[in-house]
């Protein structure tokens, strides 16, 4: 595998990601009762924005520098941020987490949480970062394999995610077959998908197979350059299967400040999507986004 998140951490399609992560993850813990986040493809759990891979693609001006220096956020993107803060104990904002450090900040001491990482230099990365944590378990090796002896988990409730690096030709195959797998075996689990966006009719075929799933699915998608370009990524999106009630209201919110901080006030496309049965309603907003951009300063996050 020759993909390393260190390169693009913190670039906009983490910050859509964590996002809607923070949005599914705080409505989960709003219950008493305790919850599992799995996670297939877990990275190393935090990275340095300092470090010679981040500097060297500077693409977390773009993202999450760029956020921290809007306007002031409110909802879910104040949420994000303030976990931001938390990690960085509210000082120059260096460490990013990853999707495992953003649910260590959330989950409380009765949750627990199922990391799988296949890259052996990631995984002891991410084992040396939660091996104090005993609400983490980590293991070694793919995740997709992982997954019928992980599911379902002896907590009922929790999530899913499944984050892949999609660098070959099979990976959309792979992550509809480790859905339809655990879909089946953890029946009260939510399912939450990140898929990179190049062109429109990509994410459209993935949004089509989604249907067929059987179950209730909401994608958001969100593009900062048109999505007509094969040779760049020009979004992100997310897929929730067995969506939690009220969750569109919160990626709605969030849409609006994403699109303000990150695209002058306006996306090339952002829309949540309800899927079902091969039929797809869209809540939609697309524009060409301004030519000029502002510059993202690194530094302290604004209170």
């Amino acid at each position: 595998m020759n993909y390393r998140h260190a390169f693009h951490a913190g670039n906009f399609a983490d910050v859509v990601k964590h996002v809607v992560l923070v949005c599914l993850l705080r409505r989960l813990t709003a219950k008493p009762k305790p919850m599992c986040y799995v996670e297939t493809h877990a990275g190393r759990g935090f990275y340095d924005l300092e470090g010679e891979a981040a500097r060297r693609s500077g693409e977390a001006r773009a993202g999450v520098f760029r956020l921290a220096h809007a306007a002031k956020a409110h909802g879910p993107v104040a949420d994000y941020l303030d976990v931001l803060r938390e990690i960085n104990r509210a000082g120059a904002l260096r460490i990013y987490p990853g999707s495992p450090g953003i649910a260590a900040a959330i989950l409380r001491p009765e949750d627990r949480a199922i990391l799988c990482e296949l890259d052996p230099g990631e995984s002891a990365a991410l084992k040396s970062a939660f091996r104090s944590d005993r609400r983490f378990s980590v293991r070694a090796g793919d995740g997709y394999s992982a997954l019928p002896a992980i599911l379902p988990p002896p907590i009922r409730r929790g999530l899913v995610m499944i984050d892949p690096p999609y660098e070959s030709a099979d990976e959309a195959d792979r992550v509809l077959e480790a859905l339809k797998l655990g879909l089946a075996r953890w029946r009260t689990g939510i399912f939450a998908i990140w898929y990179p966006i190049k062109e429109r009719r990509d994410a459209a075929a993935l949004r089509r197979r989604l249907a067929n799933l059987g179950e209730s699915v909401i994608a958001f998608e969100f593009c900062v350059t048109p999505d007509d370009n094969p040779a760049r990524l020009n979004g992100a999106g997310m897929a929730i299967c067995r969506p939690p009630w009220q969750i569109e209201a919160c990626l709605a919110e969030a849409c609006q400040q994403l699109e303000s901080a990150l695209c002058d006030g306006r996306a090339a496309r952002a829309e949540i999507i309800e899927v079902s049965d091969g039929q797809e309603n869209a809540t939609s907003r697309s524009r060409q986004p301004s030519a000029s951009r502002s510059r993202a300063r690194a530094g302290r996050i604004p209170g």
